[in-house]
C-alpha cells in the first residue's frame, strides 16, 4: 500500500478564503469598518454580559439599588 500524497501548500481555512472573497469585493476603508464595527458588537456584548453578571452579585448579596436610583 502507498501512503497518501502529501499535499506542499495546505488548504486554506474557511475564515482565509472568506477574507479572500471580501478582499475581491470590497474597498480597504470598507473593510476596515466593518472589523471596527464588528469589534464595537463584540465589545458591547461583553459589556452587556458585565452587566447581567454584577446585577446578580448585587441581587444575591441583596443590595440592588432600587429602580427610582439608577441612572
Amino acid at each position: 500500500m502507498q501512503a497518501a500524497p502529501v499535499r506542499a501548500t495546505p488548504i486554506p481555512s474557511f475564515t482565509t478564503a472568506l477574507r479572500a472573497v471580501e478582499s475581491l469585493l470590497m474597498s480597504g476603508g470598507q473593510r476596515t469598518a466593518r472589523r471596527n464595527a464588528w469589534s464595537s458588537v463584540l465589545e458591547d456584548r461583553r459589556r452587556a454580559k458585565d452587566r447581567v453578571e454584577a446585577q446578580r452579585v448585587l441581587d444575591l448579596a441583596g443590595t440592588a439599588p432600587s429602580p427610582a436610583t439608577r441612572p
